[in-house]
């Protein structure tokens, strides 16, 4: 197999084997690696799996003897230290490897350093290479290093007014269907889905990835300061799909949903409860409200990008449920604002998606 002699096809190769890691759970990078001798590829690999060989390892297996005197493609700057693997900088320095090329620098400390190992060995080093794309890829990661949070995406469904809901609670369906099956393709691709304890109560949702291809269901997350009243019949109970319930204290609730199958976790305060479920592996997260989640994750600046599924309708009335409710800013200038905004047409309504500033 050839390919067109350029850092950067190379590198998409590279990313294209790293996004095979999306669906896998675990609080790692998402990286992928090739080897590439006289314009030919030799060897490919990927990050499988928590505690097992990094890309480059892979890689580097499937090249064998080819990887003298060739260049490696990483899409993220190999480690230079023992974790739960031994560093790559000594695989790809015994391997003979000649360049290395990778794309996003290593945030985290106790790996970082990589570039300096192989160009202290000789091997000559060129990093950046398609640093951006890399870093969208591996964002909830990067994230994750930064704060020991989640990366959460945070999904409602609005009218024109800002509404989630009516002030009886109804809300089934502000979107449209093409809405709906638009935000099933971003629930697929996450590693937790989470709702309020008002939501679970009054919608009973199943959480489930429904109309689109899914190779695994995410983490089914109830956020709660006590368990509510135990239902033998609820849908998270029905076993498609793993689920989990956080909560402040046990109570003889906790017990019932956790004698039927749920997890129940106590943990003091939301924050806690986000910790726990990084540190659990559960680095992309699809926040689904309701409201009074929704309000407090922005107000404590958890949510990190937002996609509102605005439909052309008013629902009115100030007993209605709000996205942010509350007093909210004081002021415009202090009103959150987004930045890489992209504006979609689906069927009837227009979905709103950026990334979330926070002012200082």
């Amino acid at each position: 197999m050839t390919q067109p002699n350029t850092h950067e096809a190379w590198m998409k190769l590279a990313l294209t084997l790293a996004r095979r890691g999306i669906g896998t759970t675990h609080p790692n990078p998402r990286v992928g690696a090739v080897i590439v001798r006289d314009n030919e590829l030799v060897g490919q690999g990927w990050h499988v799996r928590p505690g097992g060989p990094h890309a480059e390892i892979h890689a580097l297996q499937d090249a064998g003897e080819r990887a003298a005197g060739a260049t490696a493609y990483v899409t993220l700057e190999p480690c230079a230290a023992h974790g739960r693997t031994p560093p790559c900088t000594e695989a790809l320095i015994r391997a003979g490897i000649r360049r290395v090329v990778y794309a996003s620098d290593d945030p985290n400390p106790q790996m970082a350093g990589g570039a300096a190992s192989l160009r202290a060995a000789g091997i000559e080093v060129l990093g950046g290479v398609l640093a951006a794309e890399a870093g969208v890829l591996n964002r909830p990661f990067f994230h994750y290093v930064r704060t020991g949070l989640p990366y959460i995406r945070a999904k409602a469904a609005i009218s024109l007014d800002g509404k989630l809901a009516t002030h009886t609670g109804h809300s089934q369906w502000i979107s449209s269907a093409e809405s709906r099956t638009h935000a099933h393709q971003l629930r697929a691709a996450c590693d937790a889905v989470i709702i309020g304890a008002a939501t679970f109560i009054e919608d009973r949702p199943s959480l489930t990835v429904r109309h689109v291809p899914c190779s695994r269901q995410p983490l089914r997350v109830v956020i709660a300061r006590k368990a509510p009243p135990f239902r033998a019949d609820d849908a998270l109970l029905d076993g498609r799909a793993p689920s989990r319930m956080y909560v402040e204290q046990l109570s003889d609730e906790a017990g019932e949903w956790q004698q039927a199958g749920m997890e129940v976790i106590a943990q003091d305060g939301l924050e806690s409860m986000l910790r726990h479920l990084a540190a659990d592996g559960y680095l992309d997260v699809f926040l689904e409200g309701g409201g009074r989640l929704h309000a407090h994750c922005l107000q404590q600046r958890f949510s990190c990008e937002i996609l509102l599924y605005q439909a052309p309708i008013l629902i009115g009335g100030t007993q209605a449920v709000s996205l942010w409710h509350g007093q909210g800013v004081a002021r415009v200038e202090q009103a959150l604002q987004l930045t890489d905004i992209e504006y979609v047409r689906l069927g009837r309504d227009q979905l709103i998606h950026g990334r979330i500033i926070y002012p200082d």
